[in-house]
């Protein structure tokens, strides 16, 4: 879920970092959910100019989660990643974090001109809830086709020339 931006520094938080064990909490990304959610992302990224792009994570990095949050570490993601670097500034970054049972979404400054932070949050909040109740797979799946459905209201494009400027491909990192 999107919260402020401002982080405070959390012995909680890092002490969770620590605590987590991911074999307990990851086992429902297979290769094959893995793959499955990987098209999904190409779906999601048809019938537009936007870009879509999908991380896991088991935990905050322990050097860092003393010191930042989610949203926090999506954003460094989001720049480490280049989703930023789309032509048409339309990147769309969704960052799920397994330990601390959120997921933010950071769009562009493209697609958030026309996008309130308001939709982003709710859809966040639907797909976290999903996941609370143990559909992790099928909410992330609907929350791909969700973002697929606002960049192409507002970048459609029947065919793509440019192609595919992201990897399509779900990025784990544990």
């Amino acid at each position: 879920m999107a919260q402020n931006n401002s982080s405070q520094t959390s012995f909680a938080r890092w002490w969770r970092q620590v605590l987590f064990v991911p074999l307990m909490h990851s086992k429902w990304l297979t290769a094959a959910a893995k793959a499955r959610l990987t098209d999904k992302v190409t779906s999601a990224e048809r019938g537009h100019r936007g870009e879509v792009f999908l991380i896991i994570e088991n935990h905050l990095p322990i050097q860092e989660a003393y010191h930042i949050n989610c949203r926090e570490r999506a954003v460094d993601l989001f720049s480490e990643y280049r989703v930023w670097d789309t032509e048409e500034n339309t990147g769309v970054l969704i960052y799920v974090n397994i330990c601390e049972h959120q997921l933010e979404i950071v769009a562009d400054r493209g697609i958030s001109t026309h996008v309130s932070p308001t939709v982003w949050r709710a859809m966040c909040e639907k797909a976290v809830s999903g996941i609370a109740n143990k559909n992790t797979e099928e909410s992330l799946a609907e929350l791909l086709d969700e973002v697929g459905q606002v960049l192409r209201q507002y970048y459609h494009l029947e065919h793509d020339p440019a192609g595919n400027e992201l990897s399509d491909t779900v990025v784990f990192l544990k």
